[in-house]
C-alpha cells in the first residue's frame, strides 16, 4: 500500500496537518480515518462534488466514532484534494469503483457503506459491484425521477460541456460544479486545461446519458440484477414529499427492490432538503448536510442489530 499526501494549513490552530492520499487504480484519493484502529468500519460519502470537509459530514463521522466505529471520510475522484478522473461509463460508477478499492486498500474489512444524495448512488453502486466489502448499506436522499435526474445531467455534465464548446478548456475552469476541486487541487486544473475539448465534450455527453430516467430502475447505473446483489442489511431513509431532487417515490422504489431493506423516516422535518438548499442559495445556511449528524443514532442502532 503506497501512501502519499499533502500538507494542509490548519488556520484554527496555526499548524500544518498531513492529509494522506492513496493511489487506487492510478487515481490518488485523499482520505482520513477517524476512530480506533481495528474498530468496525463505516465509509461515508457526501453528495454533489462536495468534499470530506462539507459541513455535517465530519460531524456525522465523529458521532459514529463515539458509537465505537472507525470511520472513513474521503474525497471522491473529481472532488476536493483527489485526482481528476474521466474514465468509465459514468462518474458515479467510476467513483464507486474507487470507493470499494479504497476500502480494500486500507484493509478495513467488511464495511458499513453509507451516503446521501450522490453519495447514496455511489454507495449502492459500490456495494453492488463488490458485495463482500460491504457489511451494511445505509442510504438517504436518493436522486431520481425525471426532473431530479435531468438536474444532475445539467449540473455535473451540461455546464462544463457547454463552456468547453463556447470557450475551449480554459473556459471549463469557470465551471461551478468543478470549482472546489480546482481550488483545492491545482493539478486538477492543469489536467482539464490540457484536455482536448472535443474529447471532453464526448465524455460529458456519455456521462450525462447515464442519468436518463429508466422504467426498470430508479437509480442511474443500477440494473435490476445489481439491486439483486444487495443482500446485505440495508437501511433506506424516506425522502421528503416535496423534494424534487430526491423524490419520495424513488426512495420507496429502492426499498421495494431490496426486499430485506428497512425503510425509516429521517430525523428531520419533511422539507429538510428544500430548506437547506434555499438557505445555501441565500447565504443563510452553511451547508446542505448540516442535519446529517442526527442520523448517527439510527445508523448505529441498525448496524448493531
Amino acid at each position: 500500500m503506497r501512501v502519499s499526501g499533502v500538507l494542509l494549513k490548519d488556520t484554527t490552530q496555526s499548524k500544518e496537518i498531513f492529509m494522506p492520499k492513496i493511489a487506487i487504480d492510478g487515481i490518488r484519493i485523499a482520505y482520513e480515518l477517524l476512530g480506533r484502529e481495528g474498530a468496525p468500519a463505516v465509509a461515508l460519502t457526501p453528495g454533489g462534488r462536495f468534499t470530506m470537509d462539507a459541513p455535517g459530514l465530519r460531524e456525522l463521522a465523529e458521532e459514529l466514532v463515539k458509537g465505537g466505529r472507525r470511520v472513513l471520510i474521503y474525497d471522491r475522484p473529481n472532488c476536493g484534494l483527489s485526482d481528476i478522473c474521466l474514465r468509465g461509463q459514468s462518474e458515479s460508477e467510476m467513483q464507486a469503483e474507487a470507493l470499494s478499492g479504497l476500502i480494500r486498500a486500507l484493509r478495513l474489512g467488511p464495511t458499513v457503506i453509507a451516503g446521501g444524495s450522490g453519495g447514496s448512488r455511489v454507495s449502492m453502486l459500490a456495494a453492488a459491484r463488490d458485495p463482500e466489502c460491504c457489511s451494511h448499506l445505509a442510504i438517504w436522499w436518493i436522486s431520481g425521477d425525471p426532473i431530479g435526474l435531468m438536474q444532475l445531467a445539467t449540473y455535473y455534465c451540461g455546464e462544463a460541456a457547454t463552456l468547453a464548446s463556447e470557450g475551449g478548456m480554459d473556459a471549463v475552469l469557470d465551471a461551478t460544479s468543478w470549482a472546489e476541486n480546482f481550488k483545492k487541487n491545482p493539478e486538477a486544473k492543469e489536467v482539464i486545461r490540457k484536455m482536448d475539448s472535443d474529447k471532453f465534450i464526448a465524455i460529458m455527453q456519455k456521462w450525462a446519458a447515464a442519468y436518463a430516467p429508466s422504467d426498470i430502475s430508479p437509480v442511474p447505473g443500477m440494473r435490476p440484477v445489481d439491486f439483486a446483489r444487495l443482500t446485505m442489511p440495508t437501511l433506506v431513509f424516506l425522502s421528503g414529499k416535496r423534494d424534487l431532487s430526491h423524490t419520495r417515490a424513488t426512495s420507496e422504489w429502492v426499498h421495494r427492490l431490496i426486499p430485506q431493506s428497512k425503510l425509516l423516516d429521517p430525523p428531520w422535518d419533511d422539507d429538510e432538503w428544500n430548506y437547506r438548499s434555499t438557505g445555501v442559495r441565500k447565504g443563510t445556511e452553511k451547508g446542505l448536510f448540516t442535519s446529517w449528524p442526527k442520523l448517527a443514532p439510527l445508523i448505529l442502532d441498525f448496524i448493531r442489530a
